[in-house]
């Protein structure tokens, strides 16, 4: 099942796009470690575990989606959105469960690498 979790994040657009799209930047606070390989498929790390995605797309300012390598259909995509009113930024993270108890341990999950991800970028 998709679901779309909405943050706001104060920060410039260039400070939360080099966090959501470097190597350095998504190991600050995504994962303990980022690595991308001559194929271009980035290993994802935490705590002795690991996933692999590809990057699937990427614009400037706008989002950064993966694909999980182990999944035909599931992905991953940071949206930086911009209220045209306001101009606050939001965040729209992207992510897929098996179920609504896996939605719930995720959700609380993604609640924690935000906090991690404000943090760092003083929001």
């Amino acid at each position: 099942m998709k679901y779309e979790l909405e943050y706001p994040i104060h920060s410039s657009i260039n400070i939360l796009y080099e966090r959501l799209s470097t190597l350095s930047g998504l190991s600050e606070w995504f994962a303990d470690d980022v690595n991308v390989d001559r194929e271009g498929v980035y290993t994802f790390a935490w705590e002795g575990s690991e996933q692999k995605a590809n990057l699937v797309s990427k614009k400037k300012n706008d989002h950064v989606r993966f694909k999980w390598l182990d999944s035909d259909e599931e992905y991953f995509e940071f949206l930086i959105q911009v209220d045209e009113l306001t101009n606050d930024i939001s965040l729209i993270v992207t992510d897929f469960a098996d179920d609504d108890e896996d939605k719930e341990d995720a959700i609380q999950l993604w609640d924690l690498q935000i906090d991690n991800l404000k943090h760092i970028i003083g929001s």
